[in-house]
């Protein structure tokens, strides 16, 4: 132990003697391990942690699909909810859930609070028990029952400062008493969703449900020994049964229900949580694990050049009697301080990098405050600290501590150059260098020619930033449903005091605009395409939108009119359509024009008055969804004598979007109609725009600093072993210009020499760019995973960066003085 303590001090020594090379070496380690670090601590909360529920493995989230009218995915609906909880033979239990906004008054501002409506069965799925108070039982869930509430930890504490007895106090919610019976606990996080305030029972009421309405998500907990192809089997079982259980709504029958084949497709309830961003994550963790390995090289690199400075020192070591094992053992203690004190400040660089990830929430990435440094992940960079530690000491080892030792140590006498075997091993590390930084370069061009496709999609609107969006609520508390047509004129009341604002173009009502993640989806009938018996009619999504929606949003008419408030009022009607939806059917836009549209068989026919431009409700990276728009205020609508939209948007096309100060106004303005008013989710539509690409702008930014570290490291690794040569072979340079070389002749000697290592390096980084970037190939959009313009661009891009890199230190060979250069030897 002893022995073995006073060669790390004598490695410590050697180490602080040479401090550049230390300090070179730390930092490029510390960059390596530190970045895969971080995005390794992202993979483990994100993809391989758990979900922090009792036995998660049982839980299932409970989709459907429904091939009959072409949907994949199907949610849960309160007539399955029913039959499965009462009748299923694999299941647990069955719970579901919404999210949901409530206004909370009588307690000095109005403020709209974000809450959840849960089934009684939903929390206790997930494990949770509460912090005071109780849960919801089957009695509060009961139709016709007092209302209750539950509070979540963190506004508890925020609004009643973690008072307990807050228990039995009465909360006015959207204009209706409801009772606190409990508070969630601490630290409970409800799937990936923001904490909610408050938590509400459903309150279904089982004689008034009828078929449809799948706007829920559903969760299940196997029972001991299932398995989810049991569950399949069972809810396929159960489906029939729910179909024939329920009348359908007015307008339908129950065989429509029956042709849309609705079909179990159960899932992990981790999978509803995380979504698709393991392809994204792994990509990344991939392409990080290139740096490494650049990081590793270039270390290698600088311990070969430091091993070939020490030869005389080894030799004489080895003619004292040093066996080889000895020398190996040395240069892997040096190999493994370096790697571990590199990880260390990795490590350090990694919480950072996590700390500054968890503060800016990127829009997309599931399980965000489930991300830190944990076991597994100092378990992670033990190995990575190991792995690096035996990588870049083996090479100088096998090279220079094996029965080579004396013949190989001794070779360094006066006027003698490098051979070419001492080159070989640096020259090998140089291209694999460029070959892996040529592969994460591609991936990073590929991805920027994603985002600028992205970027040239027309969206369907204009000057996004310009756009003010929040959303308002009039609850049936304050407008009966007995006097529903107040509702929009209400509405357009504080539209027009909004309108009124000094700096505002334009104003409109809309019950949602595109990529705000919300929109309604229903079934569609046009007139003169009439379905066959049993035929489903196709699924359409739907928007309820006010005069001057389109100019607000800058959505042009291609074709027809704008609605009017008068036809709006006298409930006159009409309806628009897509650009997309009015092709598919009439294949021109004008011939749309006239014909009739409905939803259900009860309806009234509306006649379509314009044709609006298609817009990617979705997401640029989506297709335009075919859409319909209705007026906000309708008679004989879906089985409703009058249809209104008591939760609705309004837009703003302004100048001073965004702004606190406009805000202000704008709320001033919304409280002198209605005092109990708040707004909710207050954003601009450039938020939403940017919001659908975040996930291709994450990616885009971690490839572009994973490609341009690699490229970093890589042009360092070729410019070290130009340099180095130029220094070897001083003595050569010297002869040769004696000799009449020409000093271009001597610099081109050298960047030919780089310039080869470059050509071989990009050979292989073509062929493993063509077999890694075909794991990319679904975060791609509108360009090959074999793009040749990328392909191309990004090897004459690396060729250039490496003839600098090759000249540079080049010229130094070619201003050397012949005799100052023989003398040096």
């Amino acid at each position: 132990m002893a022995v073995f303590s006073d060669r790390i001090r004598q490695v410590s020594r050697r180490l602080s003697r040479t401090p550049l090379f230390t300090a070179i070496t730390l930092i490029t380690l510390a960059v390596g391990v530190g970045a895969n670090t971080a995005i390794f601590s992202v993979v483990e909360g994100v993809l391989l942690k758990p979900l922090p529920y009792p036995q998660p493995d049982r839980l299932i989230g409970l989709w459907h699909t429904a091939p009959g009218i072409g949907l994949q995915d199907v949610n849960m609906s309160p007539f399955l909810y029913f039959i499965y909880r009462e009748q299923s033979k694999t299941l647990e239990d069955v719970g579901v859930y919404n999210a949901d906004s409530v206004n909370l008054t009588g307690t000095g501002e109005p403020e709209l609070i974000q809450g959840m409506d849960v089934s009684s069965g939903t929390l206790p799925l997930l494990g949770a028990k509460p912090a005071v108070g109780r849960l919801f039982t089957a009695e509060d869930d009961s139709p016709g029952k007092p209302e209750t509430v539950v509070l979540g930890y963190g506004y508890w504490r925020k609004r009643f400062s973690a008072d307990p007895n807050v228990v039995g106090r009465v909360m006015t919610l959207d204009g209706r008493p409801r009772q606190v019976i409990g508070v969630m606990p601490r630290g409970f996080q409800f799937l990936d969703y923001e904490e909610p305030a408050v938590f509400m029972p459903m309150q279904w009421d089982r004689s008034k449900t009828k078929l449809g309405n799948f706007s829920y998500e559903g969760i299940g907990r196997l029972k001991p020994g299932a398995t989810m192809t049991q569950a399949g089997a069972d809810i396929a079982r159960l489906l029939p049964i729910a179909i024939h259980s329920f009348p359908a709504p007015e307008g339908f029958s129950a065989s429509l229900f029956e042709s849309a084949k609705l079909a179990p497709a159960l899932r992990p309830l981790k999978k509803d949580v995380i979504g698709d961003v393991g392809n994204v994550l792994w990509v990344l963790m991939g392409s990080l694990a290139m740096v490494l390995l650049i990081a590793c090289a270039n270390v290698a690199n600088l311990l070969l050049v430091r091993v070939e400075g020490r030869r005389q020192e080894l030799a004489i070591r080895s003619a004292l009697g040093a066996g080889w094992k000895r020398i190996a053992g040395d240069l892997f203690i040096e190999s493994t301080m370096l790697s571990m004190i590199g990880s260390l400040l990795g490590l350090g660089l990694a919480y950072g990098a996590l700390r500054a990830l968890v503060a800016a929430a990127p829009t997309g990435l599931p399980r965000i405050h489930e991300i830190g440094i944990d076991l597994p992940v100092l378990f992670f960079i033990l190995c990575v600290a190991l792995f690096t530690s035996l990588l870049i000491g083996a090479i100088p080892v096998i090279k220079y501590a094996g029965g080579q030792v004396n013949s190989a140590l001794r070779e360094g006498g006066r006027g003698q150059s490098q051979s070419r075997e001492q080159h070989r091993a640096r020259n090998g590390l140089v291209v694999l260098q460029v070959a892996l930084a040529l592969v994460l370069l591609i991936c990073s061009g590929l991805m920027i020619r994603t985002f600028h496709a992205l970027a040239n999609v027309a969206p369907g609107f204009r000057d996004p930033d310009s756009v003010q969006y929040f959303h308002i609520a009039i609850p049936e508390a304050k407008i009966p449903d007995g006097q529903v047509e107040r509702v929009p004129r209400t509405e357009q009341e504080i539209l027009n005091k909004v309108s009124a604002i000094p700096g505002v173009n334009s104003a409109a009502l809309s019950t949602s605009v595109p990529m705000d993640e919300s929109g309604r989806n229903d079934a569609f009938f046009t007139e003169d395409h009439p379905l066959r018996d049993g035929q489903l009619p196709p699924i359409r999504r739907f928007n309820f939108v006010s005069p001057g929606y389109f100019a607000t949003l800058g959505t042009p008419l291609v074709a027809g009119r704008d609605f009017t408030w008068s036809e709006t009022y006298s409930k006159v009607p009409v309806a628009i359509v897509s650009e997309n939806l009015a092709r598919e059917y009439w294949r021109d836009p004008q011939t749309a024009l006239g014909k009739r549209v409905r939803v259900s068989t009860n309806d009234n026919w509306r006649q379509i008055i314009g044709v609006a431009a298609d817009a990617h409700n979705d997401g640029v990276s989506k297709p335009a969804t075919a859409s319909v728009y209705w007026p906000i205020l309708m008679s004989n609508f879906e089985g409703q004598l009058t249809e209104v939209q008591r939760w609705i948007g309004i837009a703003i096309r302004t100048p001073r979007a965004g702004s606190d100060a406009f805000m202000k106004e704008v709320q001033r303005a919304v409280w002198s109609v209605d005092s109990d008013t708040p707004l909710a989710d207050v954003h601009t539509l450039g938020y939403f725009y940017t919001r659908s690409m975040a996930r291709t702008s994450f990616t885009l930014v971690m490839l572009c600093v994973a490609g341009a570290m690699a490229l970093l490291l890589g042009v360092v690794g070729i410019y070290g072993v130009i340099s180095y040569s130029v220094t070897q072979r001083t003595r050569e340079i010297g002869i040769r210009m004696a000799l009449g070389a020409q000093r271009q002749t001597i610099t081109g000697m050298f960047v030919r020499q780089g310039l080869l290592l470059t050509g071989v390096g990009i050979a292989f980084g073509l062929v493993a760019a063509f077999v890694f970037v075909r794991f990319m190939s679904s975060l791609l959009f509108h360009v090959s995973p074999i793009d040749p313009a990328t392909y191309i661009a990004i090897s004459l891009l690396t060729v250039t960066i490496a003839y600098v890199a090759c000249y540079l230190p080049s010229r130094r060979a070619a201003i050397v003085e012949p005799v100052n250069a023989l003398r040096a030897e």
